[in-house]
């Protein structure tokens, strides 16, 4: 996902996208420990797709200090 779709969600929707994307995350790497994963590859898009989400939550977090 693109940071900028990730950038119109609220946040609310970017944490239960977070959740999701870790529940899947933990599958993938069952399928892995147990060497049936398709696409390997799909590991690392997750895991860059928790970090812009938590880059993107941090930034919010951040953002609302400096507004109080």
């Amino acid at each position: 996902m693109k940071m900028s779709e990730m950038r119109d969600m609220t946040s609310d929707e970017l944490l239960k996208l977070l959740e999701d994307h870790r529940e899947g995350l933990f599958n993938l790497r069952f399928q892995n420990a147990k060497n049936r994963i398709e696409n390997p590859y799909k590991m690392k898009i997750m895991k860059k797709d928790i970090a812009r989400i938590l880059t993107l939550l941090t930034e919010r977090k951040r953002a609302n200090k400096l507004k109080d």
